[in-house]
């Protein structure tokens, strides 16, 4: 039914319409007690051998909404209704910010894919750290708070922005999350090199521990998978000197080439960032490089190209103690979190393993064991 309505309605839609059109139906439904109530019954089933311990935090299980889709904390209970088990909001910057003009989202459906070019928009992180602040949780969810470079500062002072938005925004985040990977922002890629990565994760940390009391909030980088396997490496070793607590591999690409791409060529020369199907390969695959260099020591997010219960698996067996999706929760609506979960607990079952926690990383510590 949804792939019909899709087919009908949002394929005729422009994309980012579409998007807040469907955001809007979801935080309403979650407004409405005796609504929410039901659909997150049957949307939102609870596995228990899917419960997952990550980052000195208990979630339902691993599977949670990658950042982009909620970007202003606006509907944190709507995606919790819809099952997801954490959710990442932002990217937040340090001051507000429209975004790059219009037109910015584009579908590529043939590919099952999207371009985005959106820019950061969004309300600011001293905005969204008061929504947060005011917020009463009506689902028990892990929330994660991803922060990125205002546009308009320099990068040089781009430590002290990020500043700014930890200092606002910790106390408020399970685990923070900077990112540097985003292809939209100019220059934000450039802060991947550890000569620039070290100081702005160092400055980030000192902050955040300056700003909460009581607890440690966990702190993690985001990567793009355009990265060279030496600089994967690089910012891999980085992570585990500086005492970070994971990384996200990874963001959207800016390749087009090798990727199949089957849309119309108007499409795929659109710049931005590409999400979705393409690159299910690529996201694995420096998945399963920063698991062999990091092991347990930090705790790995896979992201990237994961549209089936099978897909989350591989990500798990490749080194992932949680998964992340966004792109194919466009092209397939909202049961898309149950069917995970449902699948994950059935390959689960089906596994030499007892937990979820003895698969992570299975695969590739065969493969170098091989």
């Amino acid at each position: 039914m949804y792939k019909l309505f899709f087919n009908l309605v949002f394929k005729r839609m422009d994309p980012e319409q579409a998007h807040y059109l469907a955001f809007r139906w979801i935080r309403l439904a979650a407004r409405v007690p005796v609504l929410r109530t039901f659909v997150a019954a049957v949307l939102a089933p609870r596995h228990k051998e899917l419960r997952t311990e990550a980052l000195g935090l208990r979630m339902h299980g691993p599977f949670g909404l990658a950042a982009g889709f909620d970007k202003n904390a606006v509907a944190i209970d709507g995606m919790s209704m819809l099952g997801f088990d954490h959710i990442e909001i932002g990217t937040v910057t340090g001051e507000p910010q429209p975004g790059n003009p219009k037109k910015r989202l584009f579908r590529l459906v043939p590919d099952r894919a999207l371009i985005n070019r959106m820019g950061f928009n969004n309300e600011g992180s001293a905005a969204v750290a008061e929504r947060l602040a005011a917020r009463k949780a009506v689902f028990r969810t892990t929330v994660g708070v991803n922060i990125g470079k205002t546009k308009v500062v320099p990068e040089a002072e781009a430590a002290a922005d990020y500043v700014k938005s930890t200092e606002r925004l910790a106390r408020h985040a399970d685990y923070l999350v900077v990112n540097v990977s985003s292809p939209n922002t100019p220059g934000l890629r450039n802060l991947q090199a550890t000569e620039s990565l070290r100081p702005l994760l160092t400055a980030v940390r000192e902050a955040a521990d300056r700003s909460v009391t009581g607890r440690r909030v966990p702190l993690l980088v985001k990567i793009a998978p355009d990265l060279a396997d030496a600089d994967i490496d690089a910012v891999a070793d980085l992570a585990v000197e500086l005492g970070l607590d994971g990384i996200i591999a990874t963001n959207t690409t800016i390749a087009r080439d090798g990727l199949g791409l089957k849309s119309s060529a108007g499409l795929v020369k659109e710049t931005g960032g590409l999400s979705g199907a393409p690159l299910k390969e690529r996201s694995l695959e420096v998945l399963g490089r920063l698991y062999a260099r990091v092991g347990d020591r930090l705790v790995l997010i896979g992201v990237g190209g994961i549209e089936n219960a099978e897909d989350a698996w591989q990500r798990i067996l490749a080194g992932a103690t949680l998964v992340q999706g966004y792109s194919a929760f466009i092209y397939e609506g909202p049961f898309w979190a149950r069917a995970i979960h449902k699948g994950l607990a059935a390959r689960l079952a089906t596994s030499p393993y007892a937990t979820l926690a003895q698969a992570v990383g299975a695969e590739t510590r065969k493969k170098a064991a091989a």
